[in-house]
C-alpha cells in the first residue's frame, strides 16, 4: 500500500489578476506561500518518501514551503513533464476579457476542454500525452514499491493526471477544476490500483 499526493501550487499575483500563466515563471505571492504551508499541515500524518515537481518556480516554492513545514528529507525530482499547459497566444492575457471576446462556449472549451485548439500552445490532450507516460515510467514504480509520493504541479498537469487515474471521460473533464493549494490523496495497492481518494480544499 502507498499514498500518492497531488498538490496544486499556491496562488500567484497572476492568478489574482486573472491572467493565464501557462509556462510563464511567476512566483508565489504571500498568500500562495501561506497556502503551501497549509498543505504541509494537512500532510502531517503522511510520510513522504519521494517528491516530484515541475520546473516552474511556483511549484518548486510550494514544495519548499511544504518541506519546511514537514522537515522533509527525501529525493526531489524536477521535470518539465509536470509543467503547466502552454497557453500559446493567450499567455499573459486576462481570462475574463478573452471570455467576452470568444463567448461562453468557446471560452469554456479553451479553458477547460479536452482538445480545443490553442494557437502556438497546448491542449489538455497534449498535456495528458506528456504527463501520463511520466507517471507510468517514474511515479507508478515508486508507488508499487510502497513509496509515498508527493507531486507538486499545476491545474492542468494535475487535471490530466487525474483524468487518467479516475478514468474521467473527455466530455466530463471540463467539470474538473483544482483550486490553488488544493490536494488529492490517493491510497493505492501493490499493483497501483486506487483503493481510496480524499480531496482536501
Amino acid at each position: 500500500m502507498a499514498y500518492l499526493v497531488l498538490a496544486r501550487h499556491g496562488i500567484t499575483d497572476w492568478n489574482v489578476s486573472g491572467k493565464w500563466q501557462g509556462v510563464t515563471d511567476i512566483p508565489l505571492n504571500d498568500k500562495g506561500r501561506k497556502q503551501a504551508r497549509e498543505i504541509g499541515e494537512k500532510l502531517k500524518n503522511v510520510k513522504i518518501d519521494v517528491v516530484y515537481t515541475s520546473e516552474l518556480s511556483r511549484a518548486k516554492q510550494t514544495y519548499e514551503e511544504i518541506c519546511s513545514n514537514l522537515g522533509l528529507v527525501c529525493p526531489v525530482a524536477v521535470d518539465p513533464a509536470l509543467n503547466e499547459r502552454d497557453y500559446g497566444i493567450y499567455t499573459g492575457k486576462n481570462k475574463w476579457e478573452i471570455e467576452k471576446e470568444l463567448g461562453q462556449e468557446k471560452f469554456t472549451g479553451l479553458r477547460r476542454g479536452w482538445d480545443f485548439p490553442v494557437p502556438e500552445g497546448e491542449t489538455l490532450q497534449d498535456v495528458y500525452l506528456r504527463v501520463v507516460p511520466f507517471y507510468k515510467e517514474k511515479i507508478l514504480p515508486e508507488l508499487k514499491n510502497g513509496k509515498n509520493v508527493l507531486v507538486v504541479a499545476h491545474g492542468n498537469s494535475l487535471r490530466a493526471l487525474i483524468k487518467y487515474l479516475e478514468n474521467i471521460s473527455d466530455k466530463e473533464i471540463p467539470n474538473l477544476e483544482i483550486a490553488a493549494g488544493e490536494i488529492y490523496i490517493y491510497e493505492l495497492d501493490g499493483n497501483g490500483q486506487i483503493l481510496s481518494r480524499k480531496r482536501e480544499p
